[in-house]
Parts: C-alpha cells; structure tokens; sequence
C-alpha cells in the first residue's frame, strides 16, 4: 500500500491538451492556468481562434456594410472631423477618405499583428506591476500565455457582431468600436453620434466580455505569480481604471 502511494505522489501530473486549454477557460479557467504556470506556455491555438473568428467578422462587415461605410459613419460620430472633411476641398476630401477606407482595411487584415504587438507590451506592464509591487514571481512567457487565453472570451463578442450584422442590422449605423451590444452603451444610447462623448466612452467601457477577460487573466496573473488572488484583482482591474479614466478624459476634452 505503501509502495502505491509513493508511485502515485512521484508520477508526474499529465499536462492538458489544448483542447482542455482552451474548453477550460470556459468552464474551469484554473485548471489551464495551473497548467501554464507548469510550463506549458504553448498559446498558438487561442491565437488562431481568435484570428479566424475576427477573419469572419471582417468578412461579415465587408460583404453587409461596406469599408466605405464603416468609414462614412465613424467621420459621423466625430462632428470635428466632419467639419473639416467638409471644409477641404473635394479633391481632397475625396483623397483623405480614400485614405482612411484602405486604412480601415488594412488595419482589419493585419489585426491578429495588432493582437500580438498589444497583448506583448500589456504583458511587460503586468510582469513588472505583478513582481515588482505585489512580490510575484511571474515570468513574461507565463504573463503572455495567460493573456492570450484569458482573450477568448472575446470571440463570443466577436460572433455576436458578425450574428447581428447577418440578421440585417442597418449598415448605416454600425459603429466598428461598438459593434455588439455587450456594454451600457449599446443599451443606453442607441444613436451614439448624439450621445455625451465622455459618457458614451464611459458606459461603452463597462462591457460584460471585457470584465469576464479581466476576470481571468486576474486569477490566471495571480496563478503564475504564486500571490493571492486579490493581488491580481488589484493589479488588473487598477490599470483598468487608468485606462478608462484616460479614455473619459480623453473623450471630454476632445469632442
């Protein structure tokens, strides 16, 4: 009996596949944060889901709005840049729209650059706000992995724009920044070119996709740090404030 127990306590605990990785996050975010702050750091597979479905989405948006008109309605929800687009002569304002419609493109074929370069600088500020203030002992290869899982539940966001735009929402009012009614803003102000700018960029951040993300890469930083898991709340949801106190901020003085 006793041999058993000592080779059961010396084998060595199975590593998840990524199957299990990836299905945990939506039902048991620990058990794949264990198993990163194992090792196993391997992220490519949320990375690709992520992508594929933003490839759904962007063809979603190309083929029921329009670039044109994804471009057309956010120089709508900016009453300066209107103003000036308007005030530019028309080969210019012809040029500048030009522009802005293969810029909106470009941006949305290189978007999964975009999701790696952003989550690899976010991961740098945890790392050293995890370590440096809480006494965390968290590697940045851990910090990333846990970031790109804890992203999937962004997809569910995703799909649900891309459902919305199928069931024939009217392209004139899509907004590529608030694209699913996820958030208070989608609910409180329906026209977003008459609401508060500081408002809307307020009520539009307290999105329940974006708080569930916060959520686990709150206990996921935490996990791989070996610190309470209070001290990730803190830390996540600190910066969080930051930002949306910038973005309000941001919004009041410019609109």
């Amino acid at each position: 009996m006793s041999d058993m127990g000592v080779q059961a306590a010396g084998e060595a605990v199975p590593r998840l596949t990524e199957r299990q990785r990836v299905t945990n996050i939506f039902s048991e975010p620990s058990k794949t944060f264990e198993d990163i702050k194992k090792g196993n750091r391997s992220w490519w597979l949320p990375f690709i889901i992520i992508a594929l479905v933003g490839y759904i989405f962007f063809a979603a948006i190309y083929s029921k709005v329009g670039m044109q008109t994804v471009v057309d309605n956010q120089i709508k929800l900016d009453p300066k840049a209107e103003e000036r687009l308007a005030q530019a002569p028309p080969d210019q304002r012809e040029t500048q729209v030009k522009i802005s419609v293969y810029v909106t493109e470009g941006v949305f074929i290189v978007n999964p650059l975009f999701v790696l370069g952003g989550l690899a600088v976010m991961s740098f500020v945890l790392l050293g706000t995890i370590n440096f203030v809480f006494g965390g002992k968290a590697t940045y290869g851990g910090i990333f992995t846990v970031w790109m899982f804890a992203s999937l539940p962004s997809i569910i966001k995703t799909l649900l724009g891309t459902l919305v735009l199928y069931m024939g929402a009217p392209a004139e009012q899509f907004n590529i920044k608030n694209f699913a009614p996820t958030n208070l803003a989608a609910f409180i102000y329906p026209n977003a070119a008459e609401a508060n700018k500081a408002l809307y960029s307020l009520t539009s951040s307290l999105d329940i996709i974006t708080i569930w993300t916060l959520v686990l890469l709150s206990i996921g930083v935490a996990t791989v740090a070996g610190v309470k898991r209070n001290s990730g709340y803190i830390a996540v949801f600190g910066w969080w404030a930051i930002l949306i106190l910038c973005s309000v901020g941001w919004a009041a003085a410019f609109s």
